[in-house]
C-alpha cells in the first residue's frame, strides 16, 4: 500500500513537471514564431474583434455591478468608523488596481480561453491543422501568434474600459443611494487616484491576456481526439487560465506593492 501511494505521488509529480515543461516549450515556440515572418494580419484583426470588442458587454456588466456593490460594502464598513468619505477614493483605487483587471481577466478567460481551445481543438480533430502543415503554413504563426498578440493588446483596453465603468457604477450608487454630493464624489475620486493605479492594472491586463491566449491555444493544440477530447481541453483551458491569472495577480501585486 505504501509503495502504491508513493508511486502515485511520483507519477503525479512527474506528470506535473512534464506539463510545465511542455507549456514552457510552447511559450518559447510562440515567442520565436512571433519574431519571424510571415505575419497574418487578417487573423490578427479577427482575433482583436473576437477577444476585444465582443468581450466588452460581459466586462462592462461585470465592472458596473462590481463597482456598485463595492461602494455599498465600503460605505457599510466605513460607517462603523465615521469614515464614509473614503468611499469614492477606495472604489476608484480598488477597481483600477485589483478588481478591474482580475475580474475582467477571469470573465475574458471564461469566454475566450474556452472558445480558443474549442476552436483549435476542433480543427485538430477534423485534421485542419494537418492540412495547414500540408500547405506549408506554420500552425503556430497562423493560429497562436495572432491570438496571443491580440489578447495582449486588447486586455489592457478592456481593463481601462472596465475601470471607468466600475467607477461609474460606484458613482451612481454613491449619488443615488448613499447621498453623496456629485461634485465632491468626483473630486475625491480624482484627488486620490494616481497614474500608477491605472497603469498597474493595465500591465496586469496585458499579462492576463497573454495567459488567456497561450493557455487556450496550448490546450487546443494538445486536445485529444473526438468530442470528449475537445470538451476536456476546453474545461482545462478555463480552469488553468483562471488559476494562473490569480497566481500571477499576486506576483504582480507583490512586485508593484512599493510603487
Amino acid at each position: 500500500m505504501i509503495v502504491r501511494a508513493t508511486a502515485g505521488i511520483g507519477r503525479g509529480t512527474l506528470g506535473l513537471l512534464a506539463g510545465i515543461g511542455r507549456g514552457t516549450m510552447f511559450v518559447l515556440a510562440t515567442i520565436s514564431a512571433a519574431l519571424r515572418p510571415p505575419f497574418y494580419i487578417k487573423e490578427f484583426l479577427q482575433a482583436i474583434l473576437h477577444i476585444g470588442y465582443l468581450s466588452l458587454p460581459v466586462v462592462g456588466l461585470t465592472a458596473i455591478f462590481t463597482g456598485a456593490a463595492l461602494a455599498l460594502q465600503i460605505y457599510a464598513g466605513g460607517s462603523r468608523f465615521q469614515a464614509e468619505a473614503v468611499v469614492p477614493s477606495i472604489v476608484a483605487i480598488g477597481m483600477t488596481r485589483e478588481l478591474g483587471p482580475v475580474l475582467g481577466g477571469l470573465m475574458v478567460a471564461a469566454r475566450v480561453a474556452s472558445s480558443i481551445a474549442a476552436e483549435i481543438g476542433t480543427m485538430k480533430v477534423t485534421e485542419q491543422i494537418d492540412a495547414l502543415v500540408t500547405l506549408s503554413t506554420d500552425p503556430m504563426r497562423y493560429l497562436t501568434v495572432p491570438r496571443v498578440l491580440a489578447a495582449v493588446l486588447a486586455l489592457p483596453v478592456l481593463v481601462g474600459v472596465g475601470d471607468a465603468i466600475g467607477i461609474l457604477g460606484g458613482y451612481s450608487v454613491g449619488i443615488g443611494r448613499l447621498g453623496f454630493n456629485s461634485a465632491a464624489y468626483l473630486k475625491n475620486t480624482t484627488d486620490f487616484l494616481e497614474f500608477w493605479d491605472v497603469a498597474s492594472g493595465m500591465v496586469k491586463g496585458a499579462v492576463f491576456g497573454a495567459i488567456i491566449a497561450l493557455v487556450g491555444c496550448y490546450f487546443g493544440m494538445n486536445s485529444g481526439r473526438g468530442a470528449q477530447g475537445v470538451g476536456r481541453a476546453t474545461k482545462s483551458a478555463v480552469v488553468t487560465a483562471s488559476v494562473l491569472i490569480l497566481a500571477s495577480n499576486y506576483i504582480l501585486t507583490e512586485a508593484f506593492f512599493n510603487q
